[in-house]
């Protein structure tokens, strides 16, 4: 077979024996590989070492501003605005959470990993990295987000740029012209962006006025499922126009969405539960309701515990098949979606299709930030300890290499010793950022994105080094499918 025909399949979320794989991508290079043989499992579940991939479809020209003007007030007036409507209420209020811009600090974006269909962002010519390397962009940078095969990077002034795969939208921007997608370039938005999110072919952005746009597309096991009722959207469409938004949070092929009122809509695949507000038996496709019952953004409704008054939260966070949220009055967690590994915390292995209090969360300790990866957690409490849950296999928990699954979180001795400040999951791998700036990574290194110089796993925090570090510092990282996309700020100069 010719190297543009190879494929890389993605691991199945539910990882058993005879599950119907979830989708593949083809690539147009020769750096399609397979990472390691599958291997047998805890209760016959299956190695999720595979990686994906993906192609560079390009976008059939430029769309003229008439059409594009069309089509953005079409999409506008299907999710129950028209175009001018949006942009009216845009100018009314200023949102905050203490998650937009991540830390509020300017930088530089460095990448490393695989870089096969561009989304390490340095040309053409660099199909991977096993250090990280800098990227050039035109502007400060205050957050990064990782998806499956793409990078977006938002800027100080409230822009977006984007880079990588683009076969399904969710780089937001013409690729027409050859290797484009493999430079940063532009998304054309309009609005002061204060947070964006990425997911495996999507990616959203939150304004300053508190709506929210996306672009891409959504896939299930059975393949695409579109972004918004009128399918895959290749330029940013407006989502929940009647509603102010205070931050958006990704999974895999999920989204979900935070407001002011402490409402949570969530929209996208729900095979797994992640969208929490569907019965199981409406999980396929919607069920007989179709996919309008997966698409159009929906309300999340639970009883606070112990009361029969309805719970607000005051912050979410996604794994890629699962979602947490925090209780307003209480700060309980809960969760549901993807358990198969006990990455929700519950420790029976099934998966929730409804929110759940997690008695695992509930003990005291005040919760930072919950990241997830495939089938594991990372979580940050408010004193700066990093904890993990779920599966062991190729370190990715940072407990040593003979540690079996965890169903609650459990501390990280490596970490114990310093506050971290930043944490986040890549599929198998997983990161902290400490207060010094110093970055760990561990986990499976076979795609590089560990930047640790080698394809090994590593099994315990360890400091990531390397010439584009030496002179900077971390502030927040984000893993993808197979690169790990860092923003870093430099050290200033003391002898001078």
């Amino acid at each position: 077979m010719s190297a543009k025909g190879k494929k890389r399949v993605l691991e199945n979320p539910e990882d058993s024996p005879g599950t119907p794989e979830k989708k593949t991508r083809t690539t147009k290079t020769n750096a399609a590989k397979n990472t390691k043989s599958t291997e047998k499992g805890v209760n016959g579940k299956t190695s999720d070492k595979a990686t994906t991939s993906g192609k560079e479809n390009k976008l059939n020209g430029k769309t003229s501003t008439a059409n594009k003007d069309k089509k953005d007030n079409t999409v506008a007036k299907e999710n129950g605005i028209s175009k001018e409507k949006v942009d009216k209420s845009l100018s009314k209020i200023k949102v905050s959470h203490r998650s937009h811009g991540s830390v509020m600090k300017k930088g530089v974006v460095l990448t490393c990993g695989e870089g096969d269909v561009g989304q390490l962002g340095l040309g053409e010519d660099i199909m991977e990295k096993s250090r990280p390397a800098f990227v050039e962009l035109p502007d400060p940078i205050i957050q990064v987000a990782a998806g499956g095969m793409h990078t977006v990077c938002l800027t100080d002034k409230g822009t977006i740029y984007t880079f990588g795969c683009n076969d399904e939208g969710g780089l937001g921007r013409d690729t027409s012209v050859e290797g484009s997608e493999t430079r940063p370039a532009k998304v054309d938005l309009p609005y002061k962006i204060v947070q964006v999110s990425a997911g495996d072919s999507h990616t959203a952005a939150l304004t300053e006025d508190g709506k929210v746009f996306a672009w891409g597309n959504f896939r299930d096991a059975n393949g695409s499922i579109g972004l918004t009722k009128s399918g895959i959207e290749k330029n940013p469409s407006p989502l929940l126009a009647n509603e102010v938004v205070v931050k958006i949070s990704s999974g895999v092929d999920h989204l979900t969405c935070l407001t002011d009122k402490g409402d949570l809509y969530t929209l996208g695949c729900a095979e797994q539960g992640q969208l929490g507000r569907l019965a199981e038996c409406f999980t396929n496709r919607g069920g007989r309701k179709g996919l309008e019952n997966l698409l159009k953004p929906g309300i999340v409704r639970c009883k606070r515990y112990k009361s029969r008054k309805l719970a607000k939260f005051s912050d979410v966070w996604t794994g890629q098949y699962s979602t947490f949220v925090e209780e307003k009055e209480t700060g309980d967690i809960y969760g549901w979606g993807l358990n198969n590994y006990y990455q929700l915390g519950f420790a029976d292995m099934e998966n929730r299709f409804a929110p759940e209090r997690i008695e695992s969360f509930c003990r005291g300790v005040k919760w930072d930030v919950i990241n997830g990866g495939q089938h594991h957690t990372i979580a940050l409490d408010t004193d700066g300890k990093v904890y993990c849950l779920g599966r062991a296999d190729y370190g990715r928990l940072g407990l040593g290499e003979n540690c079996g699954e965890k169903s609650e979180p459990t501390l990280i001795p490596g970490l114990e010793k310093t506050k971290c400040l930043h944490v986040d999951a890549g599929g198998c791998a997983s990161f902290a950022i400490d207060e010094n700036g110093d970055i760990y990574a561990w986990g499976m290194g076979t795609t590089k994105q560990l930047g640790s110089g080698s394809e090994d796993d590593i099994f315990v925090p360890t400091k990531m080094v390397g010439k584009a570090l030496s002179t900077r510092n971390g502030l927040c990282i984000s893993g993808g499918g197979q690169h790990t996309v860092i923003l870093a700020q430099d050290i200033p100069n003391t002898n001078s």
